[in-house]
């Protein structure tokens, strides 16, 4: 995925949805900042708990940087974390938690319900791994294999879904540790397949992850209040906290281009119809969508061709072309608009030619979007955690996450978390989705606090 500033995600086909590189920071307090609505100088004052929640985080500090390894060794794909999924119920049971195990395929959820009567309050973590073969010289370097769509390929934990994992097990740790102070209920949600499944393509008719964890009632039984995430990114520095109100991440979906012509001796082309040349002149119609037909005066929006595939020998003009490639928005009436217009510059393109296309577009994830009013309620609780020059305005990431369908369910709120060493460039360090990813673990325990924090506070606005 390309992301507008100064990091390129290596892209993968293997992978369509969600590699989380972001852009330079903006510096607290500038022009850039104010403008964007942050309100760096509201400062949650300390809660009645949160000494103890720093306490507490501290105390399993080691083990938290444990549990990351060992799942970060044994990555799992999309809908076949089996055996992380088993850590983690096997944790929350002996936290004395309600666990339901097996949702949407992996997925744990599991219940703390506090000693006091008040809301509901969800945390979430995703659990899967990508098809990438790790470069990153550590003694838990995976050397795991696992099955994607069928191929073999090499898996490792290449976007931090592993310090996700881990930091949520610790939370769960830290909050049940002092349940009876809890003034309402905690649910952790534990997700598979954020990347997409790896057991089967999307295609517009089938649910995975967030979505079918949603259909299968996480958000209700009880009914969900507010929901928290948090990612990982390399893109800022280690314990460092990042977030934006309104529009943060894009809205993902995927196009097919099937152009059909009529094939011919390459030496003859006037004898057929070349879907070569009128597949090019598709993907150069495509791009005058975004440059010349949208109003991104409202809002960014990107159109890529990532495959183009034609022939299989240099004399002969082929019967077919066919294209795949992502769309990213942030406005759905935008988003509706631009899929109306791919199909019909695709199918007048290749009418003019004599040719046809077939367009289909398969919506992936929605743009998640941080509720301005709760985000501004919620956001001292993360400056209060991270202290001052720690945190600062999340730019917006034209990447894609389903933590969005959750906050279509309740009030969420999604921030980022950075984990390269302090000192390093932060321009040369691996995006997510590399094979050199590397998560300074020192960082992780931020991300406790973060969580705890959050939800203790939410719960005790009530």
């Amino acid at each position: 995925m390309n992301i507008p500033a100064t990091k390129k995600c290596k892209k993968l086909r293997l992978s369509i949805a969600a590699a989380l590189c972001l852009g330079t920071p903006l510096l607290p307090g500038t022009a850039a900042a104010v403008a964007a609505g942050s309100d760096a100088q509201k400062v949650a004052p300390p809660s009645a708990l949160s000494a103890k929640i720093d306490s507490k985080a501290s105390d399993i500090e080691n083990k938290l940087i444990a549990w990351r390894r060992d799942i970060h060794e044994h990555p799992e794909l999309g809908n076949q974390e089996k055996r992380t999924a088993k850590l983690v119920a096997d944790h929350l049971r002996s936290l004395g938690m309600d666990v339901k195990t097996g949702v949407a395929v992996t997925g744990v959820v599991g219940v703390l319900k506090g000693g006091k009567p008040g809301p509901v309050v969800a945390l979430r973590a995703d659990m899967d791994a990508l098809p990438v073969k790790e470069q990153v010289d550590v003694p838990f370097a995976s050397k795991a294999t696992g099955t994607f769509l069928g191929k073999p390929v090499d898996v490792m934990h290449a976007c931090g879904h592993d310090t996700h994992t881990a930091m949520l097990m610790a939370t769960a740790e830290v909050l049940a540790s002092m349940k009876d102070e809890l003034p309402g209920t905690v649910k952790f949600i534990f997700q598979p397949a954020e990347e997409t499944p790896a057991d089967f393509e999307p295609d517009g008719t089938n649910t995975w992850g967030a979505k079918q964890m949603i259909a299968e009632g996480v958000m209700d039984n009880p009914k969900v209040d507010a929901v928290f995430g948090l990612h990982v990114s390399s893109s800022y520095e280690a314990g460092k906290l990042y977030w934006r109100s309104g529009p943060a991440m894009a809205a993902a979906d995927q196009f097919w281009v099937d152009v059909k012509g009529r094939q011919t001796h390459g030496a003859r082309p006037w004898q057929g119809v070349d879907p070569i040349v009128v597949g090019s002149q598709i993907v150069m119609g495509l791009q005058t969508i975004i440059s010349r037909q949208s109003n991104i005066a409202l809002e960014p929006a990107v159109i890529t061709v990532g495959t183009f595939h034609a022939g299989n020998r240099m004399n002969i003009v082929p019967e077919d072309a066919a294209m795949t490639g992502t769309i990213r928005t942030y406005d759905e009436g935008m988003k509706k608009d631009i899929h109306q217009r791919i199909k019909h510059t695709a199918e007048s393109i290749a009418t003019s030619a004599n040719a046809s296309a077939k367009v289909k577009v398969v919506e992936l994830y929605n743009a998640v979007v941080n509720p301005p009013d709760f985000t501004e309620k919620m956001g001292p609780t993360l400056r209060r955690v991270a202290g001052e020059g720690n945190y600062d305005l999340q730019p917006k990431s034209s990447a894609s996450e389903d933590f969005s369908f959750y906050q279509q369910k309740a009030p969420g709120m999604f921030f980022y978390l950075g984990v390269t060493p302090k000192g390093t460039e932060l321009s040369k360090a691996a995006p997510n989705h590399s094979p050199h990813f590397y998560v300074d673990e020192s960082a992780m325990i931020t991300g406790v606090r973060a969580m705890s924090n959050l939800a203790v506070d939410f719960l005790s606005m009530k």
